[in-house]
């Protein structure tokens, strides 16, 4: 199977596999791992962490077994938080990581390697009574801090005097998360500054929303379009950020129609990082295991950084890949 062949995962199959894989997962030693005899690699690579760059992996690793049968992989979903607790614990050999690392996470040996890029977007139920004018006026950066940071504001008129009247449900991830972390990094906090509903993991948040016509929140792109039509998936809408604060959402801010439109916003810096960022392996320690030194290599081919468009997520130029290859030498 050619990589071009990748299939696509859906959200909602990510809830199954991610619970399926973090049922299975274990902290059992490895069996032997390299080379064998016969010029064959083998071993094992436990993955944590992410949900945002967990259906990568998996299709990675999928396709890395079309080459290397003899490897097992071990993924699970969790939040970045989890993914940095278990690679830097030993009980996994990398966590997914879609957040800056802290300088203490450095200090207990986190070693870091970029895959790719994605962004955290503002998401509403697409029912709103305000839908037609949150789209054509946006909301502004300051009014976002309000609304996650200030904590006080119980109706949607309170942010914009020409909305309803209509309860306002604020939801916040209640999980260590890179997606929090990174929505909270645009609003000038961390996510311990967030207030809201706390929802656990990127699919809960989007379900929640997707029942709630009065829920805003936030979400990774991959959980707010559907990857076979390209466009913002039922049930939910992304919030366009009036970035130069006048109140319109002119054409240079509206990229949001489909996952393909505001992948390019982020990769030419049309929309801001953060909410945009890197996303990336951590280890403890360099890597110097075969078979996972493998498979960053693999990672950072043009060929499985092809897959990453039709995916919702942008790759990594050719010169950052070499930038991040140098890291393995």
């Amino acid at each position: 199977m050619g990589i071009g062949k990748m299939n696509h995962i859906s959200s909602k199959s990510l809830v199954f596999i991610s619970t399926l894989c973090a049922i299975l997962s274990g902290c059992a030693p490895k069996n032997s791992s390299g080379w064998d005899e016969e010029g064959k690699l083998q071993g094992m690579i436990s993955v944590s962490g992410a949900f945002a760059l967990y259906p990568l992996v998996v299709l990675w690793s999928e396709e890395f077994k079309t080459i290397h049968p003899n490897v097992r992989f071990n993924i699970s979903a969790g939040g970045a938080g989890k993914g940095i607790a278990d690679a830097l614990s030993g009980m996994v050999d990398v966590g997914l990581v879609s957040r800056d690392i802290h300088e203490q996470e450095y200090e207990r040996g986190a070693y870091v390697i970029n895959v790719a890029k994605d962004a955290v977007v503002g998401t509403v139920n697409s029912q709103n009574p305000n839908m037609d004018y949150i789209l054509k006026r946006g909301i502004k950066q300051e009014e976002l801090k309000r609304i996650f940071v200030g904590g006080n504001l119980s109706k949607w008129n309170q942010i914009d005097l020409s909305f309803s009247s209509d309860d306002l449900h604020v939801y916040v991830r209640s999980d260590a998360a890179g997606a929090a972390e990174t929505w909270a990094s645009f609003l000038g906090q961390s996510q311990e500054g967030l207030k809201g509903i706390g929802i656990f993991g990127d699919p809960g948040i989007a379900q929640a929303i997707q029942k709630n016509p009065m829920a805003i929140g936030f979400n990774n792109i991959n959980y707010v379009y559907d990857l076979k039509t390209r466009k913002q998936a039922a049930g939910i809408r992304v919030i366009p950020l009036d970035l130069n604060n006048d109140g319109v959402i002119g054409p240079d801010e509206d990229f949001y129609d489909d996952i393909d439109s505001l992948t390019h916003a982020v990769a030419t810096g049309r929309y801001p990082s953060p909410p945009a960022r890197n996303l990336s392996f951590l280890f403890k320690g360099k890597p110097q295991d075969v078979v996972l030194v493998e498979f960053i290599k693999f990672v950072l081919t043009k060929e499985a950084q092809s897959i990453l468009l039709k995916n919702g997520y942008t790759p990594l130029n050719e010169d950052w890949l070499r930038e991040e290859l140098a890291k393995l030498n």
